[in-house]
């Protein structure tokens, strides 16, 4: 899908969802990476994450553009466009919009995933487990005071 077809379908669903004109730009924006997309308030345009049609298709394309259609018409019109206003979850409840976007396959795929950093003490020969990095030039063994050296880096599923 190219950016012209994208805004085509934005106008559209504008028109038949909302009953009221888009009048400014839509495309997809590579940038994005921890969301489906944004209203920018000050131009008034929706960017998208292309990664979400390719890889969850197009209904879920159409939800992403619902959501920040009523961001969208609702800050034109001067009433609560926030997630938290009552106006937002009134106008997203109207037209089927969902509250967030699914996640990615990738995305899952890291989060069933746990990083586990191995450090261990060049004195005693002591292994810490740790699931966040640490500063080896600020934190020594807490037995014998040594140096930590980080060893390893594990991924467990």
């Amino acid at each position: 899908m190219t950016d012209q077809q994208l805004h085509n379908l934005v106008v559209r669903i504008s028109a038949e969802q909302f009953h009221k004109p888009f009048r400014h730009k839509a495309f997809f924006n590579p940038r994005l990476r921890t969301t489906g997309g944004r209203y920018m308030l000050g131009s008034h345009n929706i960017e998208i994450n292309r990664k979400y049609f390719e890889q969850l298709g197009e209904q879920e394309l159409i939800g992403i553009i619902k959501h920040e259609l009523c961001h969208y018409h609702l800050h034109l019109e001067g009433k609560g466009y926030k997630h938290r206003d009552k106006d937002f979850r009134e106008l997203m409840k109207q037209v089927g919009a969902p509250r967030f976007c699914s996640m990615l396959p990738e995305e899952k795929k890291k989060s069933s995933q746990q990083r586990i950093l191995i450090y261990q003490c060049s004195k005693c020969q002591m292994e810490y487990h740790r699931k966040r990095s640490i500063n080896t030039a600020r934190y020594v063994c807490g037995k014998c005071r040594g140096k930590l050296v980080k060893v390893k880096e594990m991924l467990i599923e």
